[in-house]
């Protein structure tokens, strides 16, 4: 990923290595479908607020990605997309999740963020091979 986006008045890319965690770090993606819900959840939202995905790998209790988003996203904005509407269009698709979280909580609290520079060889490779970790 060598490659700089051009914007209007600068150049550059903005990649982030993203975790989040389900609440209580249930095992909610075990399920096939609820898996592939998840995953259709976060790739239309960053279609809709062009972030870019570069890597994404849902596991049974957490979520890694690589995104490429705009260069005017704070972490917290980008977070706060990213898990508010995917917690509430995996709540449309599935209602029944509702039963396990209450609230309407599917993600956890906290999150991981990191920008990824010269590192992104071995950040990616590490999300593509998370199978392989758990």
């Amino acid at each position: 990923m060598e490659q700089y986006k051009h914007y209007k008045s600068s150049v550059g890319n903005n990649l982030k290595h993203i975790q989040i965690t389900t609440k209580y770090r249930y095992n909610m993606m075990r399920k096939e479908r609820i898996k592939v819900y998840c995953k259709v959840a976060i790739e239309e939202i960053c279609r809709r607020h062009k972030i870019e995905i570069v890597i994404l790998k849902v596991l049974e209790d957490h979520v890694h990605m690589i995104v490429d988003c705009p260069r005017t996203f704070a972490d917290s904005k980008l977070i706060q997309i990213i898990k508010g509407v995917s917690s509430f269009l995996i709540f449309r698709l599935c209602p029944s999740l509702r039963k396990r979280y209450t609230r309407g909580h599917f993600w956890s609290a906290g999150y991981f963020c990191c920008s990824i520079g010269i590192d992104f060889d071995r950040v990616f490779e590490y999300v593509k091979n998370q199978d392989l970790h758990h």
